[in-house]
């Protein structure tokens, strides 16, 4: 543990700091009161007087609250840190009452305060806070971990996020870039004209992806239902009802399965559609609007990945799966059409597949442990095997595949993307078909075809082009982070023992 004590410890240093809040407490004070009339922030002052030279004062009093981040000569200099920064305050017996510098004795670091004071510069050059009054706002009973180890254990970091926020500025700046990329990506759909929808959480038919979902129950309507796994089929439902000829969702997922890297059980998508477009409008849209946020947050498109550089300035490299899986295995595998075959020429190259896989899904396999490694600039991988496609148009010049695509970035899928089926007779051919996939697979959902959706194609929904964007990942690639769980505040994670 970094703290560097031990459990037993950790308990004295806690009721010493119930000591001092008892004391507290006793002599009238409040240590938890309900507001304070803040002025300004650190960060608004560090700009201010960002000239003030160094032995200068200013006259004009401020009020700051902060936590106390460290404290030196018994009190008489802290570091105290806001949302936005930190600044130094000087405390001294000439400055405040005696009463006040009784209380000081019972601060410790951790503690939250409101100050009252001028601003000056030391002549060190330090920007501070000339204290002549302060409050407590919130007696802090843990000790923060040691300061000079800081909080650097992966497993506290996460289970206990509020405390890598106080300990280490740059995962505040991580959750602060991923609010920023959420808005920007929300502002530069609704400047373009699209609407923002909602649709449920819980569904009585896990549809939209395959994939196991988390399955729960209503009690009042004495029924089973599931936690959505995609927000695809009701966003249609809407295209089809008319709503807007452009809508979007920035829409939280539910997924029961694997945790790694790449994958959380929960996570954040942005699911949008466009009537009277295709597939190529997509590929535009998804370049341009990641650079652009890119752009806005980062102030550039020119970005870094675990010391690897990434230009994310359209436009973007474009390559089909089958010229893809050529191009690194030197295997043409629309020369193997039938399944056996193609398994075939996928052994020879260390690809392992199972019976019953289809000829489609084995080129998924082929490029998944072939291809994806060396995609790592931006590139739109297109015209995806029908077979495991099921919600994408027939391919306008050859059936066997269907006009989707995956954008990768890093070797990592950002974007899927198809020109959505429209035609309701196929659509429920492919559930059909889906469903008889599902009978051979150990999924605790019983596989059902979405009637009402089925119903609601056959009134007619425009083409369109229809694009999914993993805002987890982009925040990952966009912030440098190694781990998904480093760019969602509160991961899943195991219980402790």
């Amino acid at each position: 543990m970094t703290q560097k004590t031990s459990h037993g410890s950790l308990e004295i240093l806690r009721n010493t700091r119930i000591q001092k809040l008892n004391d507290l407490i006793d002599i009238g004070v409040n240590p938890y009161p309900y507001t304070f009339d803040r002025t300004a922030s650190a960060a608004e002052l560090q700009e201010k007087y960002k000239e003030l030279p160094a032995g200068n004062e200013d006259s004009k009093t401020f009020n700051v609250a902060g936590r106390i981040m460290a404290m030196r000569n018994n009190g008489m200099f802290i570091d105290l840190a806001d949302s936005s920064d930190k600044i130094q305050l000087f405390i001294h017996k000439d400055n405040v009452e005696e009463e006040k510098i009784k209380i000081l004795k019972l601060l410790d670091v951790g503690d939250i305060i409101g100050t009252y004071g001028t601003v000056r510069r030391t002549p060190r050059g330090e920007l501070s806070i000339k204290v002549n009054d302060f409050k407590i706002l919130s007696k802090s009973l843990s000790p923060l971990p040691e300061k000079w180890h800081g909080l650097t254990d992966t497993e506290i970091r996460y289970r206990q996020r509020y405390l890598d926020m106080i300990m280490n500025n740059n995962v505040r700046e991580t959750f602060l870039k991923r609010s920023k990329i959420i808005s920007e990506i929300r502002e530069y759909l609704i400047r373009r004209g699209f609407l923002e929808v909602e649709t449920p959480m819980l569904q009585p038919i896990a549809g939209g992806a395959a994939a196991r979902p988390f399955i729960t129950y209503h009690n009042t309507l004495d029924m089973q239902m599931y936690l959505r796994i995609a927000p695809e089929l009701y966003l249609k439902r809407l295209l089809v009802g008319g709503l807007s000829e452009k809508i979007f969702e920035i829409n939280r997922n539910f997924r029961n399965e694997g945790i790694s890297p790449k994958h959380n059980p929960e996570f954040t998508m942005l699911e949008l559609y466009q009537a009277f477009v295709d597939y190529n409008e997509m590929m535009v849209l998804t370049e341009n609007l990641i650079s652009s946020v890119a752009q806005k947050v980062l102030g550039t498109t020119e970005i870094e990945y675990q010391g690897v550089k990434i230009n994310l300035a359209p436009p973007w490299q474009r390559l089909t799966m089958l010229g893809a899986v050529k191009k690194y295995t030197d295997i043409d595998f629309s020369h193997f059409l039938s399944a056996p075959d193609a398994a075939a020429e996928a052994k020879k190259i260390g690809v392992e597949t199972e019976e019953g896989d289809t000829w489609g899904l084995i080129i998924d396999k082929v490029f998944e442990a072939k291809v994806e490694p060396h995609l790592i600039q931006p590139i739109h991988i297109i015209d995806y095997p029908r077979e495991i496609s099921p919600l994408a148009k027939p391919h306008r010049d050859d059936s066997r595949l269907v006009e989707r695509f995956e954008t990768r970035i890093n070797g990592w899928e950002i974007a899927n993307a198809f020109s959505e089926l429209t035609d309701p007779i196929d659509q429920r051919r492919r559930f059909e078909q889906q469903v008889e996939t599902k009978k051979d697979t150990d999924f605790e959902t019983p596989s059902e075809v979405d009637e009402d959706f089925l119903i609601a194609l056959d009134y007619g929904m425009p083409p369109a082009g229809g694009l999914g964007i993993g805002i987890d990942r982009l925040v990952m690639l966009l912030t440098g982070s190694a781990s998904i769980r480093d760019v969602i505040s509160f991961p899943t994670l195991k219980p402790k023992q």
